[in-house]
């Protein structure tokens, strides 16, 4: 018992005093790190309260006018992030929040966004703002050119919109752009029998041939593969914060842009050396102003139009048809309704022929499906 208590109290022997020392030192030096970083973290989480702080302040007045309910987030980034992950649920959840009306700052500016309708119609559409001016976001402007319609104002906003709508008015669209489409779709669509098909990839695709074919008479090939790959960039770069460095999908989209501007310069050069007439958009604005009838535009604002419009068709258009898709794949009712609606539209038609404009009007729950998907 003796030998056993000799050799348990010599293994417990006592630290020799520079053993003690050195640890001592060691937790010495532990514990002025710890306070440090405890430091450091007090003054960003300080400095993080006081730029968010300073950015609610910043924009929750406008002179005297107090701005509605709502978060700004970041300086320069704003909420940007939240709202292109969530989507139209950054929307839904800001709604049941503050309300049908309330402010964010989203692609680098600050916006006042608004989810009543009767609002909307009354102040945008039938003009009761008064000097309400539609603004949108910088990456947008920039990437579409200083010439379309949403950056233009007074007389060229004039000029512009009376040559889009030059392009679709009710003759237009009886003589020219209804059986080219109806043309297009037969075409197009044979190609998707007896596969599986994306349907997302696939309205995106179908959208944007279309616009081409009618804006330009482009086929499939390698000039519409190329303008795609640069269109899908370029719209990319238009829901982005405007930051211009390299890799930024702004940036990215400006490269685009560059590209399609060389392309569409090319194209109205082959134009204008061409004695072959083309009944197609280009023709039409290249032609525009010739009669006196209204002002002519200038290359760059030609380019810029056409930019616009198939950005504007390419966007409207590949979402409407894919969420249609999806409405009608969710109830099979509703699509039992619009084949039979299309059939009888077919009765007394041959396979080869066409649709045409009092056809179209009639199909009454073909819209409604429509705006149902929107």
């Amino acid at each position: 018992i003796l030998l056993a208590e000799t050799e348990t109290t010599s293994s417990a022997r006592p630290l020799e005093p520079k053993e003690s020392v050195q640890e001592i030192e060691e937790w010495r030096q532990k514990g002025e790190k710890m306070s440090l970083l405890l430091v450091l973290i007090s003054v960003v989480v300080g400095m993080v309260g006081l730029l968010l702080r300073w950015n609610e302040v910043r924009y929750g007045r406008r002179g005297n006018v107090r701005l509605p309910p709502g978060t700004m987030g970041w300086p320069l980034f704003g909420e940007t992030t939240e709202f292109l992950k969530e989507g139209p649920s950054f929307m839904k959840r800001k709604g049941l929040r503050y309300g049908r009306l309330f402010r964010t700052h989203i692609l680098g500016c600050p916006t006042v966004a608004c989810m009543d309708p009767e609002l909307n119609r009354r102040m945008l559409l039938q003009g009761e703002s008064g000097g309400l001016v539609p603004g949108y976001p910088q990456s947008m402007l920039d990437i579409l050119g200083r010439n379309n319609i949403a950056a233009v104002h007074g007389p060229l906003h004039r000029a512009m919109r009376g040559a889009m709508l030059g392009l679709v008015h009710p003759a237009a669209i009886r003589a020219s752009l209804l059986p080219k489409i109806d043309a297009f779709m037969r075409s197009h669509l044979d190609g998707w029998s007896g596969c599986v098909v994306d349907v997302q990839a696939k309205t995106k695709e179908m959208t944007l041939l279309s616009a081409l074919n009618q804006i330009a008479g482009i086929t499939a090939g390698p000039l519409s593969d190329a303008l795609k790959t640069e269109l899908y960039t370029l719209v990319l770069g238009t829901i982005s914060l405007p930051i211009n460095l390299l890799g930024t999908r702004y940036y990215q989209g400006l490269q685009a842009r560059k590209k399609l501007v060389s392309m569409l310069e090319q194209m109205i050069v082959e134009r204008r050396s061409s004695i072959q007439a083309h009944d197609d958009m280009l023709d039409a604005l290249l032609r525009s102003g010739d009669d006196g009838a209204r002002e002519k535009l200038s290359d760059e604002q030609i380019i810029d139009l056409i930019i616009t419009l198939i950005y504007s068709g390419y966007e409207t258009m590949s979402t409407t048809s894919m969420m249609a898709v999806k409405y009608l794949s969710d109830h099979p009712r509703a699509l039992q309704d619009l084949k039979r609606e299309h059939l009888d539209i077919r009765k007394g038609k041959s396979s080869e022929e066409a649709i045409d404009y009092e056809d179209f009007k009639s199909m009454a729950f073909t819209r409604a499906v429509c705006r149902r998907s929107n």
